[in-house]
């Protein structure tokens, strides 16, 4: 008997790859690349991760120097809680508003994009309002970054934040053109789906600004 007589029998523990579809196979490339709006979001999630390291760079920097007072004042004696406190709804707010512009670009409803759009820049303009108007109170008082080291940091934290909003109004101020005047085209939802990334981080980094430099600052 040679052996190509001998059957073997089918066994359920053995799999047979050439049966697998090939939009079913995983590993080794067989499945093929990933979608770019999984790679687009996977390398800004790079940039925003550099970004959280050079904010945690002033938050450490604001930790070690927030009691560097030279004898003037702190805290507690610069820091208004109530205006504070308008400024961080603005933001929570605009957050929330851009989380409905992403809901409605998913389902390509142009008005409630441009609406929740809007809506999301006036918030955060409010809130960059607001927080140049606090800036601007400080240094009326002689609280200026060069006053000590204490404001130096904390100038440096909320004024990197600060900027970091000013870029993201001119980022969708560029989005809301851009839906307007192409539609909804996949490169156009690509560059959206970053921005929204971006304006959630800036959201939760003024969290954190909120809890540490202004609540523990104050109480402490």
């Amino acid at each position: 008997m040679s052996t190509s007589d001998i059957a073997i029998p089918p066994s359920s523990s053995v799999l047979d790859l050439r049966s697998v579809p090939p939009s079913e196979a995983t590993g080794h490339g067989e499945g093929g690349p990933a979608p770019k709006r999984i790679v687009v979001g996977y390398g800004f999630w790079i940039f925003l991760l550099s970004d959280i390291i050079m904010f945690s760079a002033f938050f450490a920097s604001f930790a070690v120097l927030g009691s560097a007072t030279a004898g003037g004042p702190g805290a507690a004696q610069l820091f208004d809680l109530r205006n504070v406190q308008i400024e961080t709804a603005c933001l929570l707010l605009s957050s929330v508003c851009c989380g409905i512009a992403t809901l409605a670009v998913e389902q390509r409803y142009a008005l409630l994009t441009q609406l929740a759009l809007l809506a999301t820049g006036v918030l955060g303009a409010a809130f960059l309002i607001l927080e140049v108007r606090e800036f601007a109170s400080l240094i009326a008082q002689g609280a200026g970054p060069s006053r000590s080291a204490f404001l130096s940091s904390f100038f440096a934290l909320v004024g990197c934040h600060g900027a970091h909003i000013t870029a993201g109004l001119l980022w969708l101020g560029t989005m809301m053109a851009q839906f307007y005047a192409k539609g909804f085209r996949a490169d156009i939802c690509r560059r959206y789906f970053c921005f929204s990334l971006f304006w959630h981080a800036l959201d939760i980094i003024w969290v954190a600004i909120f809890t540490i430099v202004y609540l523990i600052g104050v109480r402490s």
